[in-house]
């Protein structure tokens, strides 16, 4: 007999359906704080039915019959909208739900509009991309905080604000056109980044990697990519994605522990992955040599396969990847960049080269990586005392216990 589905569990398969369900709910009811309270209704229906009933054969539909039951419900029960059962009844058939993978291309297209929604120019930029990382990504709120450093509750008033402002904006869950969707393209690539990257190295908890985010991420980027075929941006991005998503597998070693990109087992790159990545930059690059402005997601693709195509550590070409982030820092500069300048300046010309420039970034408060690329530099120059003490520094403030293993480890701890 099959043994019961944990909570565990459960929660996997919501992490996988959430989005999609509040997106399609948000569609049909026009009301992005009404879809995310009936598609937590339908979690707590599963947490309650499936320990005794068993994971249906099609959970995602399971979710999506039980949400628009309660969506009917809700309509029928307020006055208010009552006028409005009859029409939400017709789109929202109680008949049997169509199977949920079938209708996949519908429920994606959902997710693409609620990821313009949510970069409406009517919210200001930071709550842009807050409430993007909650309702596309499927972050929670202490995840966002994180992410930007901030405490819990001052980023739950930050996208509570941003959906009354949606609201009071009249906004609708439609997919801009022409110069609009332009406007907002460059926020929806930023946070499907921003997304990738909570995947790819997360900000708290005890994995390093959530790569059902990082899928999430890939999947709306190739989607853009389709939306958008002249942008050589969206392109880039997709390449970036795709390369670096290669590496999850990598990630990791056989006993679970991280493992960082130097000492990876190449073998375990996904090599599919690597082709979608390396096809998609070449029709950037393409799009480019027409005349099409490039940007960061483009010359950051342009590093990744640098990597992607050495075929061991040592094969890596540093004097181009420095190059590459020499032309990032002058274009567009930050303290991210400078970061993985001076990791590059530092495999390149050797570490003094990449402690000149780390030591002149001016450190972000509870941001552990200044401290950690210093004490990996610190390292490689012989200075060992100099760099358990960064390494220890960066433990204190990153906020992953797998990474905090690694950096106290370094530290010989």
């Amino acid at each position: 007999m099959t043994a019961p589905p944990t909570h565990d569990a459960i929660t996997a398969v919501w992490r996988r359906e959430s989005v999609r369900l509040v997106a399609a709910l948000a569609r049909m009811t026009r009301d992005v704080d009404l879809a995310e309270d009936l598609a937590q209704d339908a979690l707590v229906a599963a947490l309650e039915q499936w320990p005794d009933q068993g994971v249906p054969a099609n959970p995602g539909a399971w979710l999506m019959s039980v949400a628009k039951r309660r969506a009917i419900d809700q309509f029928r029960r307020n006055e208010t909208l009552r006028r409005r059962t009859a029409e939400l009844a017709h789109e929202l058939d109680e008949a049997e739900v169509p199977d949920f993978e079938a209708a996949v291309d519908h429920i994606e297209d959902d997710v693409l509009r609620l990821a313009f929604l949510c970069c409406h120019p009517a919210l200001p930029p930071e709550s842009r991309a807050a409430l993007t990382l909650r309702l596309v990504g499927g972050l929670t709120t202490q995840e966002i905080a994180r992410a930007y450093l901030v405490k819990d509750a001052t980023m739950g008033q930050r996208i509570s604000r941003a959906k009354r402002q949606l609201a009071d904006s009249g906004a609708k869950l439609e997919m801009p056109t022409g110069a609009e969707r332009q406007r907002r393209l460059a926020d929806v690539m930023a946070v499907v980044y921003l997304i990738f990257n909570e995947g790819y190295a997360a900000t708290g908890g005890d994995d390093w990697t959530r790569p059902d985010l990082c899928l999430e991420a890939m999947r709306l980027a190739r989607m853009l990519a389709h939306l958008v075929p002249e942008e050589p941006e969206v392109h880039g991005l997709q390449a970036l994605l795709e390369i670096q998503g290669s590496r999850l597998r990598a990630r990791y070693d056989e006993a679970g522990d991280p493992v960082l990109l130097e000492a990876q087992d190449r073998r375990r790159w996904d090599q599919l992955l690597i082709e979608r990545g390396l096809a998609a930059l070449g029709r950037a690059e393409e799009l480019a040599q027409r005349g099409a402005p490039v940007g960061s997601y483009v010359l950051q693709a342009a590093i990744a396969a640098c990597h992607a195509r050495a075929r061991r550590a040592e094969d890596t070409d540093w004097v181009e990847i420095a190059g590459l982030y020499d032309v990032l820092a002058r274009t567009f500069p930050g303290p991210v960049v400078e970061v993985n300048r001076a990791v590059a300046h530092g495999r390149a010309f050797g570490p003094e080269a990449g402690l000149t420039i780390i030591d002149a970034v001016d450190s972000v408060p509870g941001w552990h990586l200044v401290p950690a690329v210093r004490g990996d530099l610190l390292e490689r120059a012989g200075r060992q005392e100099e760099a358990a003490r960064a390494f220890r520094d960066a433990a204190a403030l990153t906020r992953n216990e797998a990474e905090r293993r690694i950096l106290l480890r370094r530290a010989g701890l």
